[in-house]
Protein backbone atom coordinates (compact mmCIF):
# COMPACT_ATOMS: atom_id res chain seq x y z
CA UNK A 1 0.00 0.00 0.00
CA UNK A 2 1.39 3.29 -1.07
CA UNK A 3 2.06 5.92 1.54
CA UNK A 4 0.34 9.29 1.20
CA UNK A 5 2.45 11.95 -0.24
CA UNK A 6 3.90 14.28 2.29
CA UNK A 7 4.82 16.82 -0.33
CA UNK A 8 3.49 20.23 0.78
CA UNK A 9 0.78 21.86 -1.40
CA UNK A 10 2.07 24.82 -3.28
CA UNK A 11 -0.28 27.88 -2.89
CA UNK A 12 0.11 30.18 -5.77
CA UNK A 13 -0.64 33.87 -5.89
CA UNK A 14 -3.47 33.13 -8.29
CA UNK A 15 -5.04 30.77 -5.80
CA UNK A 16 -4.76 33.32 -3.00
CA UNK A 17 -6.32 36.03 -5.13
CA UNK A 18 -9.26 33.77 -6.03
CA UNK A 19 -9.77 32.86 -2.37
CA UNK A 20 -9.77 36.53 -1.41
CA UNK A 21 -12.31 37.31 -4.13
CA UNK A 22 -14.61 34.55 -2.91
CA UNK A 23 -14.36 35.78 0.66
CA UNK A 24 -15.08 39.34 -0.45
CA UNK A 25 -18.11 38.22 -2.47
CA UNK A 26 -19.42 36.28 0.53
CA UNK A 27 -19.06 39.37 2.71
CA UNK A 28 -20.89 41.50 0.12
CA UNK A 29 -23.74 38.99 -0.15
CA UNK A 30 -24.02 38.82 3.63
CA UNK A 31 -24.02 42.60 3.91
CA UNK A 32 -26.69 42.90 1.22
CA UNK A 33 -28.83 40.31 2.98
CA UNK A 34 -28.45 42.01 6.34
CA UNK A 35 -29.17 45.40 4.79
CA UNK A 36 -32.29 44.02 3.12
CA UNK A 37 -33.51 42.56 6.39
CA UNK A 38 -32.83 45.84 8.20
CA UNK A 39 -34.66 47.82 5.50
CA UNK A 40 -37.70 45.50 5.72
CA UNK A 41 -37.72 45.73 9.50
CA UNK A 42 -37.41 49.51 9.35
CA UNK A 43 -40.22 49.75 6.80
CA UNK A 44 -42.45 47.52 8.88
CA UNK A 45 -41.54 49.48 11.99
CA UNK A 46 -42.21 52.78 10.28
CA UNK A 47 -45.52 51.50 8.94
CA UNK A 48 -46.56 50.38 12.40
CA UNK A 49 -45.31 53.62 13.93
CA UNK A 50 -47.13 55.73 11.34
CA UNK A 51 -50.36 53.75 11.64
CA UNK A 52 -50.41 53.59 15.41
CA UNK A 53 -48.63 56.77 16.45
CA UNK A 54 -47.63 59.34 13.83
CA UNK A 55 -50.90 59.21 11.86
CA UNK A 56 -52.96 59.38 15.03
CA UNK A 57 -51.07 62.49 16.10
CA UNK A 58 -51.80 64.30 12.85
CA UNK A 59 -54.40 67.06 13.33
CA UNK A 60 -57.78 66.97 11.65
CA UNK A 61 -58.41 70.54 12.76
CA UNK A 62 -56.78 73.40 14.65
CA UNK A 63 -58.62 75.93 16.81
CA UNK A 64 -56.56 79.02 17.58
CA UNK A 65 -53.43 76.88 17.22
CA UNK A 66 -54.77 74.06 19.43
CA UNK A 67 -54.75 70.79 17.46
CA UNK A 68 -57.54 68.24 17.43
CA UNK A 69 -55.69 65.02 16.71
CA UNK A 70 -56.86 62.13 14.58
CA UNK A 71 -56.82 59.87 17.65
CA UNK A 72 -59.06 62.13 19.71
CA UNK A 73 -61.49 62.67 16.85
CA UNK A 74 -61.66 58.97 15.91
CA UNK A 75 -62.37 57.92 19.49
CA UNK A 76 -65.19 60.43 19.72
CA UNK A 77 -66.62 59.24 16.38
CA UNK A 78 -66.70 55.69 17.75
CA UNK A 79 -68.44 56.92 20.90
CA UNK A 80 -71.04 58.68 18.78
CA UNK A 81 -71.62 55.50 16.80
CA UNK A 82 -72.15 53.63 20.06
CA UNK A 83 -74.63 56.30 21.18
CA UNK A 84 -76.56 56.02 17.92
CA UNK A 85 -76.63 52.22 18.15
CA UNK A 86 -77.95 52.41 21.69
CA UNK A 87 -80.58 54.88 20.54
CA UNK A 88 -81.56 52.48 17.77
CA UNK A 89 -81.96 49.69 20.33
CA UNK A 90 -84.12 51.99 22.45
CA UNK A 91 -86.44 52.76 19.55
CA UNK A 92 -86.64 49.04 18.76
CA UNK A 93 -87.64 48.37 22.37
CA UNK A 94 -90.35 51.05 22.22
CA UNK A 95 -91.66 49.58 18.99
CA UNK A 96 -91.73 45.99 20.23
CA UNK A 97 -92.95 46.69 23.76
CA UNK A 98 -95.42 49.54 23.24
CA UNK A 99 -96.31 49.32 19.56
CA UNK A 100 -94.90 52.78 18.86
CA UNK A 101 -94.03 53.57 15.25
CA UNK A 102 -90.36 54.51 15.43
CA UNK A 103 -89.45 53.38 11.91
CA UNK A 104 -88.63 56.91 10.76
CA UNK A 105 -86.22 57.52 13.65
CA UNK A 106 -84.61 54.12 13.12
CA UNK A 107 -84.15 54.78 9.41
CA UNK A 108 -82.50 58.13 10.16
CA UNK A 109 -80.03 56.39 12.47
CA UNK A 110 -79.25 53.70 9.90
CA UNK A 111 -78.68 56.37 7.26
CA UNK A 112 -76.30 58.20 9.56
CA UNK A 113 -74.39 55.05 10.49
CA UNK A 114 -74.19 54.06 6.81
CA UNK A 115 -72.77 57.45 5.82
CA UNK A 116 -69.60 57.83 7.94
CA UNK A 117 -68.90 61.35 6.67
CA UNK A 118 -72.09 62.61 8.38
CA UNK A 119 -70.99 61.46 11.84
CA UNK A 120 -67.41 62.46 11.09
CA UNK A 121 -68.41 66.04 10.28
CA UNK A 122 -70.78 66.30 13.24
CA UNK A 123 -68.15 65.12 15.70
CA UNK A 124 -65.52 67.42 14.17
CA UNK A 125 -67.84 70.42 14.55
CA UNK A 126 -68.61 69.37 18.12
CA UNK A 127 -64.93 69.11 19.03
CA UNK A 128 -64.26 72.56 17.54
CA UNK A 129 -67.02 73.97 19.75
CA UNK A 130 -65.53 72.15 22.74
CA UNK A 131 -62.11 73.68 22.10
CA UNK A 132 -63.59 77.18 22.02
CA UNK A 133 -65.47 76.55 25.27
CA UNK A 134 -62.36 75.15 26.97
CA UNK A 135 -60.24 78.07 25.76
CA UNK A 136 -62.75 80.60 27.07
CA UNK A 137 -63.02 78.75 30.38
CA UNK A 138 -59.24 78.89 30.73
CA UNK A 139 -59.26 82.65 30.09
CA UNK A 140 -61.86 83.08 32.82
CA UNK A 141 -60.02 80.85 35.28
CA UNK A 142 -62.75 78.19 35.25
CA UNK A 143 -61.43 74.82 36.40
CA UNK A 144 -62.81 71.40 37.28
CA UNK A 145 -61.29 69.17 39.94
CA UNK A 146 -60.81 65.41 39.78
CA UNK A 147 -63.25 65.10 42.65
CA UNK A 148 -65.94 66.92 40.67
CA UNK A 149 -65.39 64.62 37.70
CA UNK A 150 -65.59 61.58 39.97
CA UNK A 151 -68.83 62.81 41.53
CA UNK A 152 -70.28 63.42 38.08
CA UNK A 153 -69.48 59.85 37.08
CA UNK A 154 -71.06 58.62 40.32
CA UNK A 155 -74.24 60.52 39.53
CA UNK A 156 -74.47 59.08 36.01
CA UNK A 157 -74.13 55.54 37.37
CA UNK A 158 -76.62 56.19 40.16
CA UNK A 159 -74.03 55.73 42.88
CA UNK A 160 -74.46 58.10 45.83
CA UNK A 161 -72.09 57.17 48.65
CA UNK A 162 -73.52 59.90 50.89
CA UNK A 163 -77.15 59.28 50.00
CA UNK A 164 -79.13 60.74 47.12
CA UNK A 165 -79.91 64.42 47.29
CA UNK A 166 -83.45 64.63 45.97
CA UNK A 167 -83.97 68.10 44.51
CA UNK A 168 -87.35 69.73 44.55
CA UNK A 169 -88.46 72.00 41.75
CA UNK A 170 -88.98 75.57 42.85
CA UNK A 171 -90.83 77.19 39.96
CA UNK A 172 -90.89 80.96 39.70
CA UNK A 173 -94.04 82.66 40.89
CA UNK A 174 -96.39 82.80 37.96
CA UNK A 175 -99.82 84.30 37.56
CA UNK A 176 -101.68 85.30 34.44
CA UNK A 177 -102.56 88.96 34.15
CA UNK A 178 -106.15 89.90 34.79
CA UNK A 179 -108.03 90.67 31.59
CA UNK A 180 -108.52 94.38 31.08
CA UNK A 181 -111.84 95.95 30.08
CA UNK A 182 -110.48 96.35 26.56
CA UNK A 183 -109.47 92.69 26.36
CA UNK A 184 -112.87 91.57 27.67
CA UNK A 185 -114.44 93.59 24.89
CA UNK A 186 -112.16 92.09 22.22
CA UNK A 187 -112.22 88.58 23.63
CA UNK A 188 -115.47 88.12 25.61
CA UNK A 189 -114.64 84.54 26.51
CA UNK A 190 -114.59 83.23 30.05
CA UNK A 191 -111.75 80.91 29.14
CA UNK A 192 -108.35 81.75 30.57
CA UNK A 193 -105.76 82.40 27.86
CA UNK A 194 -103.24 79.60 27.56
CA UNK A 195 -99.77 80.01 28.98
CA UNK A 196 -96.48 78.99 27.50
CA UNK A 197 -96.00 75.19 27.66
CA UNK A 198 -93.74 74.13 30.51
CA UNK A 199 -92.21 71.03 29.01
CA UNK A 200 -91.21 72.15 25.55
CA UNK A 201 -90.73 75.23 23.43
CA UNK A 202 -92.99 73.78 20.75
CA UNK A 203 -96.70 74.49 21.35
CA UNK A 204 -98.88 71.66 22.56
CA UNK A 205 -102.02 73.23 21.16
CA UNK A 206 -100.63 73.85 17.66
CA UNK A 207 -99.65 70.62 15.86
CA UNK A 208 -99.24 72.59 12.64
CA UNK A 209 -96.10 74.69 13.20
CA UNK A 210 -97.50 77.59 11.23
CA UNK A 211 -97.01 80.15 13.95
CA UNK A 212 -93.95 78.71 15.57
CA UNK A 213 -90.28 79.19 14.96
CA UNK A 214 -88.69 76.26 13.14
CA UNK A 215 -85.06 77.24 13.42
CA UNK A 216 -83.01 77.62 16.53
CA UNK A 217 -79.35 78.46 16.90
CA UNK A 218 -79.02 76.69 20.19
CA UNK A 219 -77.47 73.35 20.86
CA UNK A 220 -79.62 70.71 22.49
CA UNK A 221 -80.41 72.03 25.96
CA UNK A 222 -78.79 70.25 28.85
CA UNK A 223 -80.91 68.80 31.62
CA UNK A 224 -82.44 71.72 33.53
CA UNK A 225 -80.76 72.44 36.82
CA UNK A 226 -83.53 72.96 39.34
CA UNK A 227 -83.20 74.96 42.54
CA UNK A 228 -82.88 72.22 45.18
CA UNK A 229 -84.93 72.25 48.32
CA UNK A 230 -83.83 70.56 51.56
CA UNK A 231 -82.10 67.35 50.44
CA UNK A 232 -83.68 64.04 51.32
CA UNK A 233 -81.09 61.29 51.77
CA UNK A 234 -81.95 57.93 50.27
CA UNK A 235 -79.92 54.75 50.14
CA UNK A 236 -77.55 54.33 47.23
CA UNK A 237 -78.50 51.68 44.68
CA UNK A 238 -75.34 49.65 45.13
CA UNK A 239 -72.06 49.53 47.00
CA UNK A 240 -68.72 51.03 46.06
CA UNK A 241 -67.57 47.61 44.85
CA UNK A 242 -70.69 47.37 42.72
CA UNK A 243 -70.09 50.78 41.19
CA UNK A 244 -66.43 50.02 40.52
CA UNK A 245 -67.37 46.74 38.88
CA UNK A 246 -69.91 48.39 36.60
CA UNK A 247 -67.63 51.28 35.73
CA UNK A 248 -64.68 48.97 34.97
CA UNK A 249 -66.92 46.89 32.72
CA UNK A 250 -67.84 50.01 30.77
CA UNK A 251 -64.18 51.00 30.44
CA UNK A 252 -63.24 47.48 29.33
CA UNK A 253 -66.02 47.40 26.75
CA UNK A 254 -64.89 50.73 25.30
CA UNK A 255 -61.28 49.55 25.11
CA UNK A 256 -62.39 46.84 22.67
CA UNK A 257 -63.03 49.72 20.27
CA UNK A 258 -59.74 51.45 21.19
CA UNK A 259 -61.55 54.13 23.20
CA UNK A 260 -59.50 55.11 26.22
CA UNK A 261 -60.74 55.84 29.71
CA UNK A 262 -59.15 59.28 29.52
CA UNK A 263 -61.39 60.12 26.56
CA UNK A 264 -64.43 58.99 28.52
CA UNK A 265 -63.46 61.08 31.56
CA UNK A 266 -62.71 64.10 29.38
CA UNK A 267 -66.36 64.12 28.31
CA UNK A 268 -67.53 64.26 31.92
CA UNK A 269 -64.98 66.98 32.57
CA UNK A 270 -66.13 69.02 29.59
CA UNK A 271 -69.77 68.89 30.66
CA UNK A 272 -68.79 70.39 34.00
CA UNK A 273 -66.67 73.09 32.33
CA UNK A 274 -69.48 73.91 29.94
CA UNK A 275 -72.00 74.23 32.76
CA UNK A 276 -69.70 76.58 34.69
CA UNK A 277 -69.13 78.73 31.61
CA UNK A 278 -72.87 78.73 30.93
CA UNK A 279 -73.47 80.01 34.47
CA UNK A 280 -71.18 82.99 33.80
CA UNK A 281 -72.35 83.81 30.28
CA UNK A 282 -76.04 83.49 31.18
CA UNK A 283 -75.75 85.13 34.61
CA UNK A 284 -77.82 88.14 33.51
CA UNK A 285 -80.58 86.22 31.72
CA UNK A 286 -83.85 87.51 33.25
CA UNK A 287 -86.58 85.27 34.62
CA UNK A 288 -89.18 87.35 32.79
CA UNK A 289 -89.57 88.78 29.31
CA UNK A 290 -91.99 90.68 27.14
CA UNK A 291 -94.73 88.37 25.90
CA UNK A 292 -97.70 88.77 23.62
CA UNK A 293 -101.15 87.21 23.71
CA UNK A 294 -102.35 86.81 20.15
CA UNK A 295 -104.67 84.81 17.97
CA UNK A 296 -104.41 84.20 14.26
CA UNK A 297 -106.06 82.67 11.22
CA UNK A 298 -103.73 80.91 8.78
CA UNK A 299 -104.66 80.50 5.13
CA UNK A 300 -102.67 79.21 2.18
CA UNK A 301 -103.93 81.71 -0.41
CA UNK A 302 -103.55 85.52 -0.27
CA UNK A 303 -106.94 86.08 -1.91
CA UNK A 304 -108.68 83.92 0.69
CA UNK A 305 -106.75 85.70 3.44
CA UNK A 306 -107.82 89.12 2.14
CA UNK A 307 -111.46 88.01 1.96
CA UNK A 308 -111.31 86.67 5.52
CA UNK A 309 -109.79 89.94 6.76
CA UNK A 310 -112.62 91.92 5.16
CA UNK A 311 -115.14 89.74 7.02
CA UNK A 312 -113.33 90.36 10.30
CA UNK A 313 -113.31 94.13 9.67
CA UNK A 314 -117.06 93.90 9.07
CA UNK A 315 -117.54 92.37 12.50
CA UNK A 316 -117.52 88.61 11.89
CA UNK A 317 -116.48 86.73 15.03
CA UNK A 318 -112.73 86.03 14.92
CA UNK A 319 -112.93 82.75 16.86
CA UNK A 320 -115.75 81.39 14.70
CA UNK A 321 -113.88 82.21 11.47
CA UNK A 322 -110.67 80.66 12.83
CA UNK A 323 -112.46 77.41 13.64
CA UNK A 324 -114.00 77.32 10.18
CA UNK A 325 -111.13 78.40 7.94
CA UNK A 326 -107.73 78.36 9.68
CA UNK A 327 -105.19 75.98 8.21
CA UNK A 328 -103.61 75.83 11.68
CA UNK A 329 -106.12 73.36 13.08
CA UNK A 330 -104.40 73.21 16.46
CA UNK A 331 -105.01 76.83 17.37
CA UNK A 332 -108.01 77.04 15.06
CA UNK A 333 -110.02 74.68 17.23
CA UNK A 334 -109.35 77.13 20.08
CA UNK A 335 -110.54 80.14 18.11
CA UNK A 336 -107.04 80.87 16.82
CA UNK A 337 -105.77 81.53 20.36
CA UNK A 338 -102.00 81.11 20.70
CA UNK A 339 -101.79 82.13 24.36
CA UNK A 340 -99.05 84.20 25.97
CA UNK A 341 -95.77 83.64 24.11
CA UNK A 342 -92.31 85.29 23.95
CA UNK A 343 -90.85 86.62 20.71
CA UNK A 344 -88.61 83.56 20.31
CA UNK A 345 -91.71 81.36 19.98
CA UNK A 346 -92.58 82.74 16.54
CA UNK A 347 -90.92 83.00 13.15
CA UNK A 348 -89.48 86.47 12.50
CA UNK A 349 -92.24 87.88 10.29
CA UNK A 350 -94.99 86.79 12.68
CA UNK A 351 -93.09 88.05 15.74
CA UNK A 352 -92.40 91.46 14.18
CA UNK A 353 -96.11 91.95 13.54
CA UNK A 354 -97.34 90.58 16.87
CA UNK A 355 -94.94 92.71 18.92
CA UNK A 356 -95.66 95.95 17.06
CA UNK A 357 -99.31 95.68 16.13
CA UNK A 358 -101.92 97.75 17.96
CA UNK A 359 -103.84 95.76 20.55
CA UNK A 360 -107.28 94.78 19.30
CA UNK A 361 -106.65 95.72 15.68
CA UNK A 362 -107.09 93.28 12.80
CA UNK A 363 -103.59 93.45 11.40
CA UNK A 364 -102.45 93.51 7.82
CA UNK A 365 -101.89 90.10 6.27
CA UNK A 366 -98.48 88.66 7.22
CA UNK A 367 -96.78 86.16 4.95
CA UNK A 368 -94.46 83.51 6.41
CA UNK A 369 -93.09 80.25 5.10
CA UNK A 370 -96.29 78.58 6.31
CA UNK A 371 -98.81 80.78 4.52
CA UNK A 372 -100.78 83.99 5.15
CA UNK A 373 -101.68 85.05 8.68
CA UNK A 374 -104.34 87.40 9.97
CA UNK A 375 -103.22 88.40 13.46
CA UNK A 376 -105.07 90.05 16.31
CA UNK A 377 -103.06 91.02 19.39
CA UNK A 378 -105.02 90.71 22.65
CA UNK A 379 -102.33 91.74 25.12
CA UNK A 380 -98.64 92.49 25.53
CA UNK A 381 -96.66 92.73 28.78
CA UNK A 382 -93.67 91.51 30.81
CA UNK A 383 -94.34 88.06 32.26
CA UNK A 384 -92.29 85.43 34.11
CA UNK A 385 -90.91 82.66 31.94
CA UNK A 386 -91.30 78.99 32.72
CA UNK A 387 -88.35 76.90 33.81
CA UNK A 388 -88.01 75.28 30.39
CA UNK A 389 -88.09 78.70 28.69
CA UNK A 390 -85.48 80.03 31.09
CA UNK A 391 -83.17 77.10 30.38
CA UNK A 392 -83.69 77.54 26.65
CA UNK A 393 -82.83 81.25 26.94
CA UNK A 394 -79.62 80.34 28.77
CA UNK A 395 -78.68 77.88 26.03
CA UNK A 396 -79.43 80.53 23.42
CA UNK A 397 -77.08 82.94 25.18
CA UNK A 398 -74.27 80.37 25.08
CA UNK A 399 -75.00 79.53 21.46
CA UNK A 400 -74.94 83.21 20.49
CA UNK A 401 -71.62 83.63 22.29
CA UNK A 402 -70.24 80.61 20.44
CA UNK A 403 -71.38 81.94 17.07
CA UNK A 404 -69.78 85.32 17.73
CA UNK A 405 -66.56 83.69 18.98
CA UNK A 406 -66.23 81.62 15.81
CA UNK A 407 -66.26 84.80 13.73
CA UNK A 408 -62.95 85.93 15.23
CA UNK A 409 -61.39 82.53 15.95
CA UNK A 410 -58.76 80.96 13.69
CA UNK A 411 -60.25 77.60 12.77
CA UNK A 412 -58.58 75.33 10.21
CA UNK A 413 -59.87 71.90 9.18
CA UNK A 414 -57.86 69.37 7.18
CA UNK A 415 -59.52 67.14 4.59
CA UNK A 416 -57.50 64.12 5.69
CA UNK A 417 -60.32 63.30 8.12
CA UNK A 418 -62.57 62.29 5.23
CA UNK A 419 -60.43 59.21 4.58
CA UNK A 420 -60.10 58.31 8.25
CA UNK A 421 -63.68 58.17 9.51
CA UNK A 422 -64.12 55.01 11.63
CA UNK A 423 -66.93 52.67 10.58
CA UNK A 424 -66.88 50.61 13.75
CA UNK A 425 -68.66 49.59 15.77
CA UNK A 426 -71.19 48.56 13.15
CA UNK A 427 -73.26 46.76 15.79
CA UNK A 428 -73.22 46.14 19.52
CA UNK A 429 -72.96 42.68 21.01
CA UNK A 430 -75.51 43.69 23.61
CA UNK A 431 -77.29 46.93 24.46
CA UNK A 432 -75.11 49.13 26.63
CA UNK A 433 -76.41 50.38 29.94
Amino acid sequence: MAKPSTTPRIVTKKHIARLQREQQQARIITAIAITGIVVVVLLLGYGYLKLNYLLLREPVAEVNGDAITTREWQERVKLERIRQLNLYDTYTYYQQSFGMDTSQQQQQILTMLGTPSIIGQQVLDMLIDERLVRQEAEKRGITVTDEEVENSIHNVYGFFPNGTQTPTITPPEFSLPTLSAEQLTIYPSTATPTITPTSTVAPTNTPDPAATSTATSTAAPSTPTFVPGPPTATATQYTLDGFNSQYEKSVTDLKTYNISESTLRSIYEFQLIREKLLEEIAADIPHSELQVWARHILLDDPTKAQAARVLLLQGVDFAKLAREQSKDTGSGSNGGDLGWQPRSYYVTEFADAAFSQEIGAIGEIVQTQYGYHIIQVLGRQELPVTESQYQQNRETALSDWLTKTKETATITTFDIWKDRVPTEPAALNEPAQ
